[in-house]
């Protein structure tokens, strides 16, 4: 295998498994569009308000797995090929898993905000920094109430923790620039797939599962 058509075999892999829309197939499943409700987004976190927790943790861990496994696959299959392209194959495969979840060519090239699909795919790539922005992620989560501010906070301090990674020389190779660059460019892609969830935030209008915890309660 020649190193082209390597990289055209892992960009066509990672952006089918990427475009699946497994909310939209888990609604479908249970006789909705979940384009319809809610936010109209097919993520974890529309599927979760809409369809209930089960639904929404299994949405979840479809969209992370299908980030995850044709990133850590294209690693492999790059290894073995021996053609070159070790360090920024993975890269342009985690990118292109990301693009096919947000741009589905399922759904006339519409698609997600990509937050399970990312989280899988740099999972791939850099363990230490996703573990780190998960934590991040979490605490904010439990603060704040947010989803989408969590989302936006984790995935812009995720490029600055795998940089910290390398600093602190916490893998067994250091995170490649072609990574380190395809992280900052998710961070950005995360950022304006969040403007609506941004401009609710600023006008107070964000739906937050804090004060619908806190409503429930009353």
């Amino acid at each position: 295998m020649t190193l082209p058509l390597l990289i055209a075999s892992v960009v066509a892999l990672c952006y089918f498994a990427g475009s699946i829309p497994f909310g939209l197939i888990i609604g479908k499943l249970n006789k909705i569009d979940i384009r319809q409700h809610g936010s109209g987004n097919i993520g974890a976190t529309n599927v979760l308000r809409t369809l209930g927790k089960k639904w929404g943790f299994l949405c979840f861990t479809l969209d992370f797995l299908k980030g995850l496994l044709p990133v850590i696959f294209s690693a492999k299959l790059t290894a073995q090929a021996g053609v070159g392209g070790d360090e920024f194959i993975p890269a342009v495969a985690v990118v292109t898993t990301v693009l096919g979840h947000v741009f589905s060519c399922f759904l006339k090239f519409k698609g997600g905000k990509g937050i399970a699909t990312s989280a899988g795919a740099i999972t791939a790539i850099v363990p230490y920094a996703f573990i780190s922005g998960f934590i991040l992620w979490f605490a904010v989560m439990k603060i704040s109430g947010y989803v989408s501010l969590a989302s936006i906070v984790a995935g812009i301090a995720i490029p600055f923790l795998a940089l910290a990674s390398n600093a602190l020389k916490l893998n067994s190779e250091p995170i490649s620039a072609y990574s380190i660059g395809i992280l900052f460019l998710i961070a950005v892609l995360v950022t304006v797939k969040h403007k609506t969830n941004i401009k609710r935030l600023r006008e107070g209008t964000e739906p937050s599962f804090k004060k619908k915890n806190e409503q429930e309660a009353q």
